[in-house]
């Protein structure tokens, strides 16, 4: 079957073109190819792996939990865009530290304010339920312009984080970025939304995993990076009922 010329997702590590050129394990003759069902499922095994370190991480929340965590989970994820085939074995290593990287943040968001952690999650659960009814229902179709448009708005993002990070290293803070204010809660609720539209472009890329018959291995990359994107939808979530919980 022909494959079409797809654009990439805004997803920052996955891009369709690691399902288009994935190659098979060398030595692996059973020929087996991804699935969405598969991908469901190592999906459902990472969300458990990083909900246990999360628990960890919440009992000790600890700058070097905290860092390490992100720190060593960043890194697997880069070392997993460059490498795909190397996902089925750091997959899991990645959500154990992602797990300890969003305890440990839990557990200060907690000490601040109270219920706020239940109330996150449940926005979360609530937003990729009805995201997944959005896309199989067929409301919201994954065209290219839609691809684009996450993309561009997903990168935005991600240029005025590091904006910021920046500032903050030289005593500045960015203007209402971080702010409890009408602009600064808008802003949240537009990132929110961000977060929220790159889940339809993570289920769309497990459903063309299948389609293009990419390597199984790749059920593994497909998942980190629904895995990502709900990493960051739950904290973005945060940071929204941290500023109403301000006002």
């Amino acid at each position: 079957m022909a494959r079409r010329n797809f654009s990439t997702s805004s997803n920052p590590i996955f891009r369709e073109q690691y399902l288009q050129k994935a190659q098979p394990i060398s030595g692996d003759l059973s020929g087996s190819t991804m699935t969405v069902t598969g991908a469901v499922q190592k999906t459902y095994l990472l969300t458990a792996l990083l909900i246990l370190a999360g628990i960890v991480g919440y009992s000790m929340p600890n700058p070097v939990v905290i860092w390490g965590g992100a720190i060593v989970g960043f890194i697997l994820v880069m070392v997993m865009a460059f490498n795909t085939k190397l996902s089925p074995r750091l997959a899991p290593i990645y959500a154990i530290f992602e797990g300890l990287f969003v305890g440990g943040i839990s557990a200060i968001y907690s000490s601040l304010y109270e219920g706020i952690i239940l109330n996150a999650v449940l926005l979360t659960v609530a937003v990729l339920c009805l995201m997944l009814f959005f896309y199989q229902g067929g409301f919201i179709k994954v065209t290219e312009k839609l691809r684009a448009g996450v993309f561009m708005a997903t990168g935005a993002v991600a240029v005025v984080y590091l904006v910021s990070i920046v500032m903050n290293l030289f005593g500045y803070n960015m203007p209402y970025l971080h702010s409890s204010g009408p602009i600064g809660i808008g802003i949240s609720l537009v990132i929110v939304g961000i977060a929220a539209f790159n889940l339809l472009l993570d289920f769309d890329n497990f459903e063309k995993g299948e389609q293009y018959g990419a390597p199984k291995y790749m059920e593994w990359f497909s998942a980190v990076g629904l895995l990502v994107t709900l990493v960051w939808l739950y904290l973005e979530i945060l940071r929204l009922l941290a500023k109403l919980n301000d006002r």
